[in-house]
């Protein structure tokens, strides 16, 4: 899919604004604050309905408006599409070729784009949930069962929540309803181990690649219980484990609602041993894999670099750019040019010339 333009009106700085973009490599260069990662928060805004940086909608709208809108044209193979997104106080509205996207969760089936930002170079050393986020998001953009399955567990998980807060739990009712979590539960974790296994394949060669260096790296997930022939069982078995702490704090302790992941370089948790720069190379790298597991070409997601640039010496710029012209459409935010013969956006004084260097 390509991103072939993009308007943005009354969107955070920018008030007015129609910006045509190519294939391949997209720079958007300018000083800090002038608003160029405005621009890629919006092209991202349109495969989530969410921003990035902020969960309150109204702070995208430009302080001087009530209403913002970004509208997109995408060509998807052959095909052509239109997305409209307006944002007001009285909440959002998104038109998918003029006809209303009722769930923002269809967005995933119009536009996908992967983005990467300067927190997640923390991807490692942050919470947990900020890991499960980064594979609940990127399994829902590919899998549609999957989504459907983490609301259904999620929907579970909350009757059992709000059963545990009674002061006098009824545990026939509570068994059922565990029996019901337990089977939502293992379409996530099936879902999460094969994703984790494809990844891995993947995951080794986009680092080498990128740092030139052969590195022995894997990612490590760590599900409640292993997705097996003996999976209901060991379940049960852990929730039965389980019960006397949960009756006691009445919250449901364990699930996929608090699995984990690990990155192992060398065989050492990258989060704990691992340089900055090492956390950094590595959450930029796995943040690219998915790019790859999906095999059509016309299906392949737009990336986002935000200030990807910042911290790298020129000769690992050079490395991640020449890596970089093989994706389909890449955008990338800078200080500074970093790329010769590309497609650039320079921002001063708010105003954008687009121009090729």
């Amino acid at each position: 899919m390509i991103l072939n333009s993009i308007s943005l009106r009354n969107y955070r700085n920018h008030k007015s604004v129609d910006l045509f973009f190519e294939k391949g490599l997209n720079f958007i260069v300018g000083d800090n604050a002038q608003g160029k990662t405005n621009i890629v928060e919006a092209i991202h805004f349109l495969s989530l309905g969410r921003s990035f940086r902020t969960n309150e909608d109204f702070n995208l709208i430009n302080d001087q408006s009530d209403t913002a809108y970004v509208i997109a044209n995408i060509t998807f193979g052959d095909l052509k599409k239109k997305i409209s997104v307006s944002l007001s106080p009285s909440g959002k509205k998104v038109l998918y070729n003029n006809k209303v996207v009722k769930k923002l969760s269809e967005l995933n089936d119009i536009i996908n784009v992967i983005i990467f930002e300067p927190p997640t170079t923390m991807l490692f050393k942050t919470s947990p949930k900020t890991r499960r986020d980064f594979l609940d998001i990127n399994l829902s953009k590919i899998d549609e069962n999957y989504l459907k399955s983490l609301f259904s567990y999620e929907k579970i998980l909350k009757e059992r929540n709000n059963l545990l807060k009674n002061e006098d739990v009824n545990l026939d009712q509570l068994e059922i309803i565990t029996d019901m979590l337990i089977n939502a539960a293992e379409k996530i974790v099936v879902s999460r181990t094969n994703y984790i296994y494809e990844i891995n394949k993947v995951f080794p060669k986009v680092v080498s690649t990128i740092n030139k260096t052969k590195e022995n790296v894997s990612i490590n997930y760590f599900p409640f219980v292993k997705a097996d022939e003996d999976y209901k069982i060991n379940a049960k078995t852990a929730f039965s484990k389980a019960l006397e702490s949960d009756l006691k704090k009445k919250v449901t302790s364990i699930g996929p609602h608090r699995e984990d992941f690990k990155i192992s370089l060398n065989n050492k948790d990258v989060a704990k041993y691992g340089s900055q720069g090492e956390n950094r190379l590595l959450a930029l790298s796995l943040t690219l894999c998915p790019y790859f597991l999906i095999k059509e070409k016309d299906k392949k997601p737009i990336i986002v670099l935000d200030d990807v640039m910042s911290e790298l010496d020129d000769e690992n710029k050079e490395r991640l750019i020449s890596f970089l012209t093989n994706f389909e459409q890449v955008f990338i935010t800078s200080t500074s040019l970093q790329s010769k013969g590309v497609n650039t956006y320079e921002i001063k004084n708010n105003k954008i010339l687009r121009r090729i260097s």
